[in-house]
């Protein structure tokens, strides 16, 4: 793989050869990890969670798990009261330490809310005859979406948000589409966070609500030719999806029939009205491997026709455009290839290669337009936009600075002359930029207002190239305001992810100016596990090379660290889900590097998950992390580094962990079980805190501002370890 050193410095590019003037031997001199002040537990007892002797065998290792009881037997429903009385004893003492730093956190969220637009809007789009776009009201907490005809002045809400969301300490809306007559709304809500979302429907003449009402959906909805709806119907007790359903309006949903169905639990099901119109395609995946279907949008229970299956055994997505399906696809390179078939010849024998797999060149997303086609790939890690014209020279778009994020934007009409495309990076806000496909000329449509103001000029943002131990160059990108010196004594705020192939891109945050201004270092490590240098850097990290992600995540702390951009013992770190399992291994395996660290929704009892195969999305997980019940290897591959299982008696860094009791992605046992065991076997005084969200599921609060509260204890919790007060 072809390495890439550069950096970004006032957005000039610079080489990296050179070390920072500051060397690693006067930093490690001048900045032991010991002198750094640990942030205390408070001077209230913290709750103790009873020890209840429990233990299984697995492959001949008998493991104990006295904390096994803080998972309800009833659960989803959680009603035990012992384990209520834990999980409220936690978040009061989560409490007192708020209280203490009130004034802290509400310097924080004012300093957030100021740099939110109150009255934001979206860029209109257009789509069948209308004008669509969306807007925050004056202290809204969810915006309002409205339309109005292409050739009319006179705009009326489509959907009112703030109004739903009354009376709700959680709100959700999954998705909302017009159907093709444009006279009915469908829209999903989820209201406690567990993703089992209800569909509503609504006729837009009238402004009346159907009867229908579709239950137990996993939220997506889309409408086919007549208005016949089709959603994802959710497997009772199971956050899974087990067939696509057909509703047609007016009838009972029990009268609903499954178009396609799943029967292995291990793949996950989806559904999607291709960008022609024309056709619908069924998505079935697990892993590295994808099943697709298409049936006609006008007659969407006719009969499907297969375009991949699963024993053959890799990655696909589709999109169909001019009579032709257009597949992404890694049969024969593991960082895919672009191909078309006829919609009349679709077998796999007729495929016919237009961009071949490289090593260099990562396929990520395809749209099909009437006139091109455009692809959003990654080149040797950086992200890129290609056009590709249906008569002419293929070409890639040309951004402003060398490193940033692209994606497609929102381009819902086949039919179109210009390409919406969003934008930003580690100092350039959110921007919606037009691309004109005739004088190939981009257009800024809007870019984040930050009302409180913001000057680009004052901070500095870099990529770097970290060699890990295994030889291999981790890309970090990083951000710091000017002013900074590389002398070790700089806080950094290292964040990571590293699983299931998501990519975490260089893109900017308004909270996170409220660091930067406070003097931090934040630094974004790529390591193996996402894809950001390709596919194969995802296959990299997982299975029995999940140890890689872990690794690439210490050696980057230690070698920012050696170049003076921090130093050790002066790292806050903070990951959420798959990337708080990250925490909770890093943590184990080099407590001494971390100055606090913040467990967001964290899969850490990963041994206890991964054997439990009546959970909804462990057969599905199998391929990401392995199966300890049928491979031994897999066993002890995970056994060695699940977090939750080892944990031993020693000092550990400071602590704030949060999980949701509605959470189907990770069980609130989870962060719970990590927090009892870790109070009763760490050796040390630091403060070990547990926010439990006893409203809500895996993306905690919802609503803009609920959301920037929770970030506001949270960046409060990083600053006062770092003995920043205000």
């Amino acid at each position: 793989m072809r390495v890439i050193c550069f950096a970004i410095v006032a957005l000039t590019m610079v080489g990296c050869s050179e070390p920072p003037a500051t060397s690693s031997s006067n930093v490690t001199s001048k900045t032991s990890s010991n002198m750094y002040p640990r942030l205390k537990a408070l001077k209230q007892s913290a709750p103790v969670a009873d020890r209840i002797s429990y233990s299984y065998q697995q492959h001949g290792v008998t493991i104990q798990d006295p904390y096994n009881w803080i998972r309800d037997p009833e659960y989803p429903v959680v009603n035990d009261a012992a384990v209520l009385d834990y999980l409220n004893a936690e978040n009061a003492y989560y409490h007192a330490f708020l209280d203490q730093h009130t004034k802290l956190v509400d310097t924080l969220f004012e300093e957030f809310k100021g740099r939110v637009d109150e009255s934001e809007t979206s860029v209109p789009y257009e789509k069948n005859g209308f004008v669509y776009r969306w807007e925050y009201r004056q202290g809204a907490n969810y915006p309002t979406y409205l339309r109005r005809p292409i050739d009319g002045t006179e705009e009326v809400v489509l959907l009112d948000v703030p109004a739903l969301a009354e009376g709700y300490e959680y709100f959700v809306v999954g998705e909302w589409v017009v159907s093709e007559d444009n006279r009915y709304l469908a829209y999903s809500v989820d209201t406690n966070g567990d993703e089992a979302y209800d569909i509503f429907i609504r006729d837009l003449q009238s402004g009346q609500l159907l009867q229908d009402k579709l239950v137990g959906t996993g939220g997506d909805v889309l409408f086919a030719a007549n208005n016949q709806l089709l959603y994802p119907k959710l497997q009772n007790e199971k956050w899974r999806v087990e067939s696509i359903n057909l509703h047609t309006l007016g009838t009972d949903q029990g009268s609903d029939t499954a178009l396609i169905r799943e029967e292995d639990e291990g793949f996950f099901l989806s559904a999607e009205l291709l960008s022609s119109g024309e056709w619908i395609a069924f998505s079935s995946g697990r892993g590295e491997v994808t099943e697709l279907h298409v049936v006609p949008a006008s007659q969407p229970d006719a009969s499907l026709t297969k375009l991949v299956s699963r024993e053959q055994g890799f990655k696909a997505d589709v999109d169909h455009g001019n009579g032709y399906f257009y597949l992404l696809a890694n049969d024969t390179h593991v960082n895919g290839r672009l191909v078309r078939v006829k919609q009349t010849e679709a077998d796999y024998a007729n495929w016919e290669t237009l961009i071949a797999g490289s090593d260099n060149t990562y396929l990520r997303y395809l749209q099909t337009f009437k006139d091109f086609l455009a692809l959003q790939l990654r080149d040797n890690g950086l992200d890129q936009i290609r056009i590709l014209p249906n008569a002419g020279a293929a070409y890639d778009i040309d951004f402003p600075e060398p490193v940033y994020t692209a994606n497609l934007g929102t381009n819902p009409q086949f039919e179109q002359s210009h390409l919406r495309l969003s934008y930003e990076s580690m100092i350039t806000p959110d921007t919606v930029y037009d691309f004109d496909l005739g004088s190939q000329a981009l257009t800024i449509r809007k870019q984040q207002n930050i009302p409180s103001g913001y000057n680009s000029a004052q901070y500095v943002t870099e990529r770097v190239m970290v060699p890990v131990r295994d030889g291999v160059q981790v890309p970090v990108s990083l951000v710091y305001k000017k002013g900074v010196v590389k002398d070790g004594t700089a806080p950094m705020w290292l964040y990571g992810y590293g699983a299931y192939g998501a990519g975490m891109s260089p893109s900017f945050s308004t909270t996170r100016l409220s660091m930067l201004d406070r003097g931090f270092v934040y630094a974004l490590a790529h390591i193996r596990g996402g894809d950001e240098m390709g596919y194969q850097w995802y296959l990299d990290g997982k299975l029995d090379k999940r140890q890689n992600t872990f690794n690439d995540f210490v050696d980057v702390a230690k070698w920012l660290a050696s170049k003076g951009y921090t130093s050790e013992g002066n790292i806050s770190i903070s990951g959420r889900s798959a990337g708080g399992e990250l925490m909770g291994a890093v943590t184990i395996q080099a407590p001494e590097l971390w100055r606090s660290v913040t467990l967001g929704v964290p899969f850490v009892d990963v041994m206890n998950t991964m054997l439990d195969a009546s959970l909804p999305l462990t057969p599905p997980e199998w391929e990401e992390w392995g199966n300890p019940l049928e491979s031994e290897r897999d066993f002890h591959t995970m056994l060695a580094y699940s977090p939750y299982d080892n944990i031993e008696k020693r000092a550990y860094p400071p602590m704030m962990v949060t999980g949701g009791l509605n959470d189907p992605r990770v069980t609130y046992w989870e962060p719970a079980k990590w927090t009892a065991k870790m109070r009763a076997l760490k050796t040390d005084d630091n403060l070990l805190i547990m926010r439990m969200n006893m409203g809500a599921g895996h993306f905690a609060n919802s609503g803009r501002y609920g959301r920037l509260r929770d970030y506001a204890e949270e960046f409060a919790f990083m600053l006062v370890a770092h003995d920043i007060h205000q």
